[in-house]
């Protein structure tokens, strides 16, 4: 339960990225790759500063992603990304005001409560990772 704000940060910075990518596609004109180079396009896409912070963000998430990894199980920490689809919602509705209907609202409900359900399988984790670890000669000498 001690990484939880680490799985969070992750979560979060997850979400922040995708909002900063939709906001990056929104400031571009329609794509359209007639007529163009699609290496320049895409560079002309990757390089507008949403889409460049939001890519920025990812990599963020993902180091804090591998971090969490190195300590916890992974069909504990993984679960716990689905909270980026609650947040992203939330905010999709805030900022860009997109529609949060009743099915997505339902659907909102289900990955909370699953996610708290996972959550609750991880206390006495650390007790039990303690149990099955290997004594290390050193610590037989203490």
């Amino acid at each position: 339960m001690k990484y939880i704000p680490f799985i969070l940060f992750t979560v979060m910075t997850n979400a922040a990225a995708q909002l900063m990518l939709k906001q990056g596609m929104m400031s571009l004109a329609p794509i359209s790759f007639e007529g163009a180079n699609p290496v320049l396009k895409l560079l002309q896409i990757i390089f507008s500063p949403w889409v460049f912070a939001g890519l920025l963000t990812f990599v963020i998430s993902m180091a804090s992603h591998l971090y969490v990894l190195s300590k916890v199980e992974l069909s504990f920490a993984y679960p716990f990304l689905s909270l980026a689809y609650v947040a992203v919602a939330v905010f999709a509705y805030f900022i860009f005001r997109e529609d949060i209907n009743a099915w997505r609202i339902a659907g909102i409900a289900f990955i909370c409560v699953g996610t708290v359900l996972i959550a609750q399988s991880g206390r006495g984790h650390g007790a039990a990772e303690a149990a099955s670890k290997p004594v290390q000669t050193s610590e037989l000498a203490q």
